[in-house]
């Protein structure tokens, strides 16, 4: 009976791949065939002579600074709403502003960056003011539920304690219920950081600013060469934020 569900469901696949293949009318013919790949590999080939010229590589590195300085606004800007919209959310306000900061934070993540970005740009114009709001606000939403969820489940003994010993809530929190919290809160925000790194190079193919807006500009006047040091750029940017989230989660987060 296994066997045969396994053969009804591998058949099931194979037909959705070929139904996907008709409705959107791939001609893979075309796409290999009349000098097709030949076109692509020139294409490609033209990446790997990168444009190494002084006046470049310094337009890059203001776009790599920007990049830079647009995820980490970003991440920290998201950081302190998220923290500030996760109290309501995790119920500290009652069930009202519970359930309002939860559509909220809802609303904030279910709308991707690029689509932020899009938004910001209209509202704030082009430039990396645009990208950093929009990383901030998904951001938010991200961390604000990462953060309330964890505040659900930190441990009350420390701040009743307190409460205990006549201190306020206000008290509480930050000397019973936060330091408990801070290696988490601290561990989601870089990783979150990570991600936005990534996506802030990207965000400027909407005018957002940064590498992104670099590389649009690069690949739409087929400057291949100018494009290939941009990614170049992107790349050693992300290996360079992992490796410092990686030794700030080891001196903060697992000491």
């Amino acid at each position: 009976m296994n066997r045969l569900v396994n053969v009804l469901l591998m058949a099931a696949i194979a037909a959705s791949v070929v139904a996907s293949f008709g409705y959107l009318e791939l001609d893979l013919g075309a796409l290999v065939g009349h000098g097709g790949l030949g076109q692509m590999a020139e294409y490609a080939g033209r990446f790997l002579h990168p444009d190494l010229t002084g006046e470049h590589l310094q337009a890059v590195g203001r776009g790599a600074l920007e990049t830079l300085a647009m995820s980490g606004l970003g991440t920290l800007l998201a950081m302190l709403l998220g923290l500030l919209l996760a109290l309501p959310a995790a119920g500290r306000f009652g069930w009202p502003l519970q359930a309002a900061a939860r559509v909220l934070l809802n609303a904030l993540r279910a709308i991707p960056e690029l689509v932020w970005a899009a938004l910001m740009v209209l509202a704030a114009g082009l430039g990396p003011n645009a990208g950093t709001l929009a990383l901030a606000l998904h951001t938010a939403g991200v961390l604000g539920r990462l953060f309330a969820e964890a505040l659900e489940n930190a441990p009350a003994e420390p701040a009743a304690a307190i409460r205990l010993q006549g201190g306020g809530q206000l008290a509480a929190f930050c000397f019973g219920t936060l330091p408990n919290l801070w290696p988490q809160l601290l561990a989601y925000s870089l990783y979150r950081w990570e991600n936005n790194i990534r996506m802030a190079s990207v965000l400027g193919l909407v005018g957002a600013g940064g590498l992104g807006q670099l590389l649009y500009t690069t690949l739409s006047l087929f400057q291949e060469a100018q494009a290939s040091t941009v990614i170049m750029a992107m790349l050693v940017l992300v290996l360079l934020v992992d490796a410092l989230s990686d030794v700030l989660r080891q001196r903060f987060v697992r000491a």
